[in-house]
């Protein structure tokens, strides 16, 4: 992964967020609480996953697939993303 130190920590500081929202989830599910809050909570994972998702997305675009292109390799790096992109279309 190219991406920047500041990138890097952005990403790294979403996830974190992610992990404490997931063990959240799990105290909910073990203390029984009202099943649509828990589906709240895991629709709110599944938001912030996709934000990360895009970032890493982006990151890829700016640096791993422009270089490609720049290097006349651009081909192959536009096709693993298209393939990226129709997996989360199909969902």
């Amino acid at each position: 992964m190219v991406t920047s130190g500041e990138e890097k920590k952005k990403i790294l500081t979403r996830l974190r967020r992610i992990e404490g929202q997931t063990r959240g989830i799990q105290r909910m599910v073990e203390e029984d609480k009202y099943c649509v809050d828990i589906m709240t909570q895991i629709a709110g994972v599944q938001a912030a996953l996709e934000q990360v998702s895009l970032l890493l997305m982006e990151n890829h675009l700016l640096h791993c697939v422009s270089e490609a292109i720049q290097e006349g390799k651009g081909e192959e790096k536009i096709s693993e993303i298209m393939d990226v992109i129709k997996h989360y279309t199909r969902a």
